[in-house]
C-alpha cells in the first residue's frame, strides 16, 4: 500500500458556528467517528492562502520581514496570502501577493509542495509555488502597501544559509519551514518533483462552512 493522504470525510450530524469573523470563522461540528462514537470537534473554518519562495539566478531566495500580531513578532517569511478570491486560481493569488509584498513578477511558476498548517484546530491548506526568473515592477506600477505591510524589509538569503536558519531555529513562519526545505530538497533532485501550476488540489476549501449548513 502507498502511502499518501486520503480525503475521507466522516458524517456531520450538526455544525454550529460559535463565531463569525473577518477572515475565518470559529465552527462546532458534531461528527460521527464510526466505533468511535458521536465526538463534538470545533476548529477554524479558513479560506487557505497561497505562499512563493522566490528564487533568483544566484540561488537567493526572497525573505519578507513582517508582524504577526498573535505571536508578537516579526518574522522572516515568503511573500503569501489569503485565497479569499473564489474561483480564483492559486497560482494567480501567488502573483498578486509577489507583486503586493515585493514588488516583483515572475516568468517561470512552479508547485513545490502543499500541507495543512494545523489539521487538529482548523482546515487551513496552503500551496508553496516555486518562483524563478523574476524581475522588478517598474516604480510607477507598484502596489501602495498598508498595515503590517507597510515597510516591510526585504532580504535575499542564500538557499543554503536558508536551511541552516531553519534548522538553527532562527525561521519560524511555517510556509517558510516548509518551503524553504522543500525547494533545498527539490533541487537536490534537479527540480524533478516540481508539479505543474493547475495540478491538482482537492484539500484546498472551496466555500466557507457556513454556507454549507
Amino acid at each position: 500500500m502507498s502511502i499518501s493522504d486520503e480525503l475521507d470525510p466522516r458524517p456531520i450530524l450538526g455544525r454550529k458556528v460559535v463565531h463569525k469573523g473577518y477572515v475565518f470563522d470559529l465552527v462546532d461540528d458534531r461528527v460521527d467517528l464510526g466505533k468511535a462514537g458521536v465526538v463534538h470537534r470545533e476548529y477554524i473554518d479558513h479560506p487557505g492562502a497561497v505562499a512563493v519562495i522566490v528564487l533568483n539566478n544566484d540561488d537567493e531566495v526572497l525573505l519578507v520581514r513582517q508582524y504577526r500580531h498573535p505571536v508578537r513578532a516579526f518574522l522572516w517569511e515568503p511573500p503569501a496570502g489569503l485565497l479569499d478570491i473564489a474561483g480564483e486560481p492559486a497560482q494567480i493569488g501567488a502573483a498578486r501577493e509577489l507583486y503586493e509584498e515585493a514588488d516583483l513578477r515572475a516568468r517561470t511558476w512552479s508547485v513545490l509542495t502543499d500541507y495543512f498548517t494545523t489539521p487538529g484546530g482548523n482546515n487551513e491548506a496552503i500551496r508553496i509555488f516555486l518562483a524563478r526568473d523574476v524581475e522588478e515592477v517598474p516604480v510607477g506600477e507598484r502596489h501602495e502597501r498598508e498595515h503590517e505591510e507597510l515597510d516591510m524589509e526585504t532580504r535575499w538569503v542564500p538557499l543554503g544559509e536558508c536551511v541552516d536558519l531553519v534548522l538553527g531555529g532562527h525561521i519560524h513562519n511555517p510556509s517558510a519551514v516548509v518551503g524553504i526545505l522543500a525547494a533545498h530538497a527539490a533541487k537536490a533532485k534537479g527540480w524533478d518533483t516540481l508539479r505543474s501550476v493547475d495540478a491538482p488540489w482537492p484539500y484546498r476549501r472551496t466555500a466557507p462552512l457556513t454556507s454549507q449548513v
